[in-house]
């Protein structure tokens, strides 16, 4: 087995309205704060199909943006590793959640990434680089859904 890297992070519940939870469903608030130490407090609230707030982040973007984040740099690691001069990157990522009762899943992530190269020679090992880094994402590799990728790659 290979190193072990541990994390830690604090979610605090702000949405107590006085009450807790014992007002009902509807009572309670959904705001809460994702805490790391020595980084910026990020606003969480659940999805606004939840009765979340819809000016904060909610889990499934959380997700989303950690499997586009992911892909990315290991993206950029493969280029590097292989020569591949990345001059612009940006991923637009999909997500599709299926809910029944009071539980849900993801079924599949499509991330769109928007890949500019140095030179024309790049265009090609740029575009399968993404089987590469898909292969070594480690949340990628975390998930039961599939992640797909839809790569453009153009020179600038």
């Amino acid at each position: 087995m290979g190193k072990r890297h541990a994390y830690r992070t604090t979610v605090r519940w702000t949405g107590n309205t006085g009450a807790g939870t014992g007002s009902g469903y509807r009572g309670y608030g959904r705001a809460h704060d994702v805490v790391a130490e020595g980084k910026p407090t990020l606003l969480g609230s659940a999805d606004p199909a939840f009765l979340g707030d819809p000016e904060r982040w909610n889990p499934e973007e959380f997700l989303l943006a950690s499997l586009a984040q992911c892909h990315m740099l290991s993206y950029l690691s493969v280029c590097a590793r292989d020569g591949v001069t990345v001059t612009a990157y940006e991923d637009v990522a999909t997500g599709v959640m299926e809910t029944a009762g009071y539980s849900g899943r993801f079924t599949e992530v499509t991330l769109y990434p928007v890949v500019t190269v140095a030179d024309a020679a790049m265009v090609e090992r740029a575009r399968s680089a993404h089987h590469d880094a898909h292969q070594t994402c480690f949340i990628a590799n975390s998930v039961n859904f599939p992640v797909r990728h839809e790569p453009t790659v153009s020179v600038g």
